[in-house]
């Protein structure tokens, strides 16, 4: 589903993305680790092109992704993406943040939108929510509302890029609740994340970085038990022992 070829990427002098080989099949669940500055939220960028590239080549289902145009923006509609921040239109409803896309990209009707949405939006337990504005909800219910209109494009594949990081700890379970659900249906699914149980929960690999560069990729159980290399004992002893 997707394929990430030969990819490098510069900040000036600093190497961010060094060299970059990833394939992730149809249906898998990728969850990217490493320590701060690895280049992991880069990497994520990149595969929707919010991130442009030095050089290399990313595909998505088969297409190379291009670096900009109307083929770009008909690609970027088969990519989700959920970010720290919640990035919901202040000014609109709930259910209006969510049938935006759908009606200006998609072309459906108000009415279908709107089927679809209130679907989503049942789907992420905010349904009841649905004519509220942004601001009477909580964070963790607006980070639900990010992933409904990210489902509401039928994106092929998702990026979370570190999507609970700005919740209160409460919040966090609530979000990643609908993330492992999301998981179990077959969403193609990428995901930076610091959330340790939620790795070893949903993925079907973990892919570690460090300093712009895979490290290791492997299944969760061995990541967490039996880390390959030296950098991934580290980070795993920095983390685990908190």
């Amino acid at each position: 589903m997707v394929q990430v070829r030969g990819v490098n990427k510069h900040y000036g002098a600093l190497h961010v993305l060094k060299n970059i080989n990833l394939e992730v099949g149809k249906g898998e669940v990728i969850i990217l680790l490493g320590p701060s500055g690895s280049g992991k939220s880069t990497l994520c960028r990149t595969i929707n092109r919010l991130e442009t590239i030095d050089n290399g080549e990313i595909l998505i289902d088969g297409k190379v992704l291009p670096a900009e145009g109307k083929e770009l923006a008909k690609l970027r509609a088969d990519v989700g993406m959920v970010f720290q921040s919640f990035n919901l239109f202040a000014h609109k409803t709930i259910l209006d943040n969510v049938t935006l896309g759908p009606r200006k990209v998609r072309g459906l009707s108000k009415s279908e939108a709107e089927a679809e949405a209130m679907q989503l939006l049942k789907k992420v337990g905010v349904d009841s929510q649905a004519n509220k504005m942004p601001a009477q909800l909580s964070g963790g219910q607006q980070q639900r509302v990010a992933i409904a209109r990210a489902l509401a494009m039928k994106p092929k594949v998702m990026l979370f890029d570190e999507p609970t990081s700005a919740l209160d700890p409460e919040m966090v379970n609530e979000v990643l609740e609908t993330m492992v659900s999301l998981a179990r249906e077959g969403m193609t699914m990428i995901v930076v994340t610091h959330e340790m149980g939620f790795a070893r929960r949903a993925a079907d690999r973990i892919v570690f970085l460090a300093d712009g560069e895979i490290i290791e990729q492997s299944s969760p159980d061995e990541f967490f038990s039996n880390p390959k290399s030296e950098r991934a004992r580290d980070f795993l002893g920095k983390i685990l022992n908190h």
